[in-house]
């Protein structure tokens, strides 16, 4: 290989891995989109506490889930954010840094993949959860499809987290 074609390979390999930094707008429009589920929280946050003596049991239950769910989204939100960053485009430098979360010390694409997919089964509990709050309200068939939906999120979270132990198992063989 000459020369010419090393440096040409070396430029385009350059190229290629600098590419990664298109994916920081990404994060970053994640973090906005988390400013907007701040506000929705405080919106309804703000909703319970004003009208909770007009308010019955069950409609403060499922404000309350509501709340839940959106503070679940924001974890989720952080999990992409910083374990996304973190893998794919750039170390934060968090070592030693008190606030540094415990599972970032050990993140990888298969260690978010199956913390993501858990954290989609809590969100997905706390719709199931408020459907059949609202069993009355709701169609035989919907309820049927959340719980079809639910069972698949847990399915493939299951297969996801057995396949990354596999994947785990193998790379400590070899």
């Amino acid at each position: 290989m000459d020369s010419s074609s090393s440096r040409s390979q070396s430029i385009l390999a350059g190229f290629i891995f600098s590419s990664r930094w298109l994916q920081a707008p990404l994060y970053v429009g994640l973090i906005v989109a988390q400013a907007v589920y701040v506000y929705r929280f405080m919106v309804e946050l703000k909703h319970l506490v004003m009208d909770v003596r007009g308010l019955s049991e069950t409609d403060i239950m499922l404000l309350v889930l509501g709340l839940i769910d959106v503070v679940m989204i924001a974890n989720l939100l952080i999990m992409v954010i910083v374990g996304g960053y973190e893998t794919f485009v750039s170390r934060l430098n968090l070592q030693g840094h008190p606030d540094e979360p415990e599972w970032l010390s050990h993140v990888n694409a298969g260690v978010l993949k199956v913390k993501l997919a858990m954290a989609l089964i809590g969100i997905s509990s706390i719709h199931l959860l408020k459907t059949f709050i609202n069993a009355p309200q709701m169609s035989e068939q919907t309820i049927k499809w959340q719980v079809v939906i639910h069972l698949t999120f847990v399915i493939s979270a299951l297969v996801m987290a057995y396949t990354d132990r596999i994947a785990t198992a193998q790379r400590a063989v070899h």
